[in-house]
């Protein structure tokens, strides 16, 4: 890896942290109010982010996309973490699994979603399986040529604004040694489609206003022509595209915990006690000196992931690390920039319980910090044959 940006990388991230900045800080403390974005506002920086040139900038240019490398795209995704995700969702990056959209479904699903006339979302997690991907107890079954759908999906983001869900769904079951094993399949699903609901989800505390939500299925009816990929071939599809969106996870926290310690550094430098400036403070600027040591290394563990996607190399326990330490480091920065606020910084005159509160979801989706080490760990010992 190249330690150290060109001057084009440079520019992107220059170019997004200055839209977050005008575009998405004003909209922030309504947001987190409210609970909800309002339409115009949405539409607004949508359409500002197709104006820039950045919508979908996950995607090659032979789609439509800007092409970026999965390095480029994840200095995107850290400056979009440092603000309100509810804003940011609008900013639009589709997800890259519609890569695997064939024939009709690239008109019907992929192109529309690129030029931003169309949002997707992804369905994965159940009441009843989260990590556990195979213990899906959503399922299709085969009838008159038809597939039929039932179940239940939960904690859905984006699925309120969603015209079309990607939704994985178990397809059968393969006796193993180990026990059954889940075949499962992905099906593209309209918003309207009968015998599928999208409902309201739970109230969370972190990232107010970016919903979660509730898929109901009721003997939905999909035909062969929703199948995403191949009939059983979900974990394929799902392995091919979604692994990487783990560093979208570990830049976001890079993105946020500079915001935070943005606020603590100049606090530090204007705050007296004692008739002085609070930073003279060895016990506060130690602090200091942690938090950016910290967040320093884990932008250059996401940055070298990413790198390694680039290269063409495998990437996946980097990625776990990168994912495990970020999201961990913004959990300890931004409890770190509240104690050096003192009271006030659990006020909400200031930014820093809002990021303290959406810290905490980071370790938890794409991947709790306990799957992270399991991969991590994984990885090496197969290298070892154990």
């Amino acid at each position: 890896m190249q330690y150290g940006l060109t001057q084009d990388q440079e520019m992107i991230a220059d170019t997004v942290r200055s839209f977050v900045e005008r575009e998405i800080y004003p909209h922030e403390t309504a947001v987190e109010r409210s609970g909800t974005v309002p339409a115009e506002i949405a539409q607004e920086i949508k359409r500002k982010t197709l104006e820039l040139g950045f919508y979908a900038c996950n995607f090659p240019e032979s789609v439509g996309g800007a092409g970026l490398t999965h390095l480029e795209f994840a200095l995107v995704e850290r400056e979009l973490g440092r603000g309100s995700m509810a804003l940011t969702h609008f900013f639009g990056r589709p997800q890259n699994i519609l890569m695997a959209c064939e024939g009709d479904q690239i008109d019907r699903y992929l192109m529309p979603a690129v030029r931003g006339e169309r949002m997707d979302a992804l369905a994965m997690t159940e009441p009843g399986a989260g990590s556990d991907v195979r213990g899906m107890k959503c399922t299709a079954r085969r009838d008159g040529g038809d597939w039929v759908v039932n179940g239940t999906k939960h904690f859905i983001s984006g699925a309120d604004h969603a015209d079309f869900i990607i939704v994985f769904v178990a397809t059968g079951e393969d006796q193993t040694p180990k026990g059954p094993k889940k075949r499962i399949t992905a099906f593209l699903v309209d918003r309207g489609t009968p015998g599928f609901t999208i409902r309201d989800g739970y109230k969370s505390v972190s990232h107010r206003g970016y919903a979660n939500m509730i898929l109901d299925f009721d003997d939905c009816r999909l035909p062969d022509a929703q199948v995403l990929g191949t009939v059983d071939g979900g974990f394929e599809v799902m392995n091919s595209w979604l692994y990487a969106t783990r560093i979208t996870v570990a830049a976001m926290s890079v993105g946020r915990a500079r915001r935070a310690f943005d606020h603590a550094l100049h606090y530090a430098a204007e705050r007296e006690q004692f008739g002085q400036k609070i930073g003279k403070f060895q016990g506060v600027a130690f602090q200091l000196a942690d938090m950016v040591t910290e967040i320093d290394a884990a932008d250059l563990l996401t940055l070298a992931a990413a790198d390694r996607l680039d290269q063409g190399l495998s990437a996946n326990r980097e990625i776990a690390s990168a994912k495990l330490f970020a999201s961990e480091m913004l959990g300890r920065v931004t409890d770190a920039a509240i104690q050096l606020h003192g009271g006030m910084g659990l006020m909400d005159d200031y930014p820093l319980e809002r990021f303290w509160r959406d810290a905490r979801v980071e370790r938890i989706w794409d991947g709790t910090s306990e799957i992270q080490r399991h991969i991590i760990a994984r990885e090496m010992l197969r290298a070892l044959g154990a």
